[in-house]
């Protein structure tokens, strides 16, 4: 099942949605949606559904960008490349793309072989949605790397019901200190979240190949992760 095809919930198509299945025999397992980069599902994204897999969950990750260009799949390595991401994200309607992710989490619940248990795990623009997720979704667990704007979504913490985790950059160049520090401010004490900060990583960090990488703090962050994960999903 290296793909499956998803229904938008209002009606104007379908997308497709990159699965990364965990060993056969390994029993039901939960399911991790992930959101992707300005990047589409590319080989970051088929990496990290891969590394999920291998933890024992059933990856999803499905093509946000389809209502512009269906199979985005490119790089953070050239300058073309960088401008065709950000020409996406520009036309990327998200509150469009979190019908998307809802759709894709009650799908999710039902494939053969998931416990019903569903999370979403998201970089970048993913981390942002994923945040919007928590305020927004019944996922049992929601996951927010880098998310960029965070600060702009404070107002709706209240209705965060299910775990959340957040991971922040120190040097993250797009998204700029004051607003993380009121990230930061505004998820302190909060018994359902878990804020961490990176210090000298720079947007991106955990991008599998990716022009940032940290070894450090992605290893670190991914621990925090993989427990989360097990701790909502099984």
């Amino acid at each position: 099942m290296p793909s499956i095809t998803i229904d938008a919930t209002d009606g104007s198509g379908s997308f497709a949605a990159h699965v990364a299945e965990p060993k056969a025999g390994s029993g039901t397992a939960g399911v991790v949606v992930l959101i992707q980069e300005i990047f589409g599902v590319n080989q970051a994204m088929r990496d990290t559904a891969a590394w999920v897999a291998d933890m024992g969950f059933i990856a999803i990750c499905p093509d946000l960008f389809w209502r512009i260009e269906p199979g985005v799949d490119i790089t953070d390595k050239s300058e073309a490349e960088w401008n065709k991401a950000f020409a996406l994200f520009n036309a990327f309607d998200q509150t469009k793309g979190i019908a998307d992710i809802k759709a894709t989490v009650a799908a999710a619940r039902a494939l053969p072989g998931a416990n019903g248990r569903v999370g979403t795990m998201g970089y970048c623009l993913g981390g942002r949605l994923a945040f919007m997720m928590a305020e927004q979704s019944d996922a049992d667990v929601n996951i927010s790397y880098y998310g960029v704007g965070l600060d702009g979504l404070l107002g709706d913490l209240g209705k965060i019901a299910k775990p959340l985790v957040v991971h922040i950059a120190d040097k993250d160049a797009f998204f700029p200190a004051e607003g993380r520090a009121k990230v930061v401010a505004a998820l302190a004490g909060n018994p359902r979240i878990a804020c961490h900060v990176y210090p000298n990583a720079d947007h991106a960090f955990a991008r599998v190949n990716g022009v940032h990488w940290d070894g450090r703090s992605a290893a670190i962050a991914n621990g925090r992760s993989a427990e989360a994960l097990v701790a909502a999903l099984g």
